[in-house]
């Protein structure tokens, strides 16, 4: 009998043991009461929509970048030559006006390619403007030669006047002007959506920072406590780090899941404004949005260690 009845007692005490560590669980895991403390539906709200425009900020300089290379690329490219009269004698009198042109930019040695376009390419050329009627013009077309650069070379500043020279009324169009100025706006694109990327993560920081405050605020009182018995500041910190990171992560992977659709929707329409390496943006865009919730988290994770390390330091 008094086997049995310790054999009772023993397994009333393992009961009371497992029910008393099944009722100090929650509170390991939520030692401070941050769940009461910090809300669980405004910071993540916030911070999706920080993401998604982070991601809007990021696909634009990543546009813009595309852009002004491309732009950059149609200055070696897009050089025109026009040739008046080119059936005409050239000034030499033994060839032709588009035959001495031609010749002439063989042996220029920034030249790589020149290609003449046919008066049908022309035609085809002018028929948005002109219709059916582009074919059959009364007054004489121009010749045009489309001109490539050579690596590295540019067009000297005196090219048309030697072209001149040998068929009067030569004109070289050269998109190096507009290009310098879109190249420009590119810049000034990119800096924007830089300047977007800080403001953004800056508001971040700040929201953060007041959310973390308030916790502290509303848990003054046990932190204060839990601190005098000995708990250390990396502790604490700890805690709170905690519990905003995983905040600010599920809110930026909620910004970023809105984001992909529409960041898809606009990389198809940029894409006939952008080099046919265009695809290679198009990744670099979805691994930078698959990065932002990382990112956010680690924001979120290092202005709670900040903020509450400061509290600490003048609480005591």
């Amino acid at each position: 009998m008094p086997d049995r009845a310790d054999q009772h007692a023993a397994r009333r005490a393992d009961a009371a043991d497992r029910a008393r560590a099944r009722a100090l669980r929650p509170a390991r895991r939520d030692d401070l009461g941050l769940r009461r403390a910090l809300s669980d539906r405004l910071l993540p709200f916030l911070v999706a929509a920080m993401t998604f425009l982070a991601a809007l900020a990021l696909a634009g300089f990543s546009a813009s970048s595309d852009m002004a290379a491309s732009w950059r690329g149609a200055a070696t490219t897009g050089v025109v030559v026009q040739i008046p009269n080119a059936g005409a004698p050239a000034a030499s009198g033994h060839t032709t006006r588009r035959d001495a042109v031609l010749n002439a930019l063989g042996a220029m040695r920034w030249v790589s390619a020149e290609t003449p376009l046919s008066d049908a390419a022309l035609a085809d050329l002018l028929r948005p403007w002109l219709g059916a009627a582009a074919a059959n013009l009364v007054v004489p077309l121009p010749a045009v030669v489309v001109l490539r650069l050579a690596p590295g070379s540019s067009m000297p500043a005196d090219a048309e006047a030697a072209l001149d020279r040998l068929a009067p009324g030569t004109m070289i169009e050269n998109p190096g002007i507009w290009v310098t100025r879109l190249t420009r706006l590119a810049t000034s694109l990119q800096a924007l959506s830089f300047l977007v990327l800080l403001i953004v993560a800056l508001i971040a920081v700040s929201v953060i920072a007041v959310a973390t405050r308030a916790g502290l605020a509303a848990r003054r009182q046990s932190i204060a406590i839990v601190h005098l018995l000995g708990a250390t500041d990396g502790f604490i910190a700890s805690r709170f780090a905690r519990r905003l990171g995983l905040l600010c992560l599920s809110g930026a992977a909620i910004g970023a899941l809105v984001a992909l659709p529409v960041l898809l929707a606009l990389g198809r329409l940029a894409t006939p404004f952008l080099p046919a390496g265009g695809t290679s943006a198009a990744t670099a865009n979805l691994v930078a949005l698959a990065l932002l919730p990382p990112l956010a988290w680690l924001i979120g994770w290092a202005t709670a260690q900040i903020a509450v390390r400061r509290w600490l330091a003048r609480l005591t």
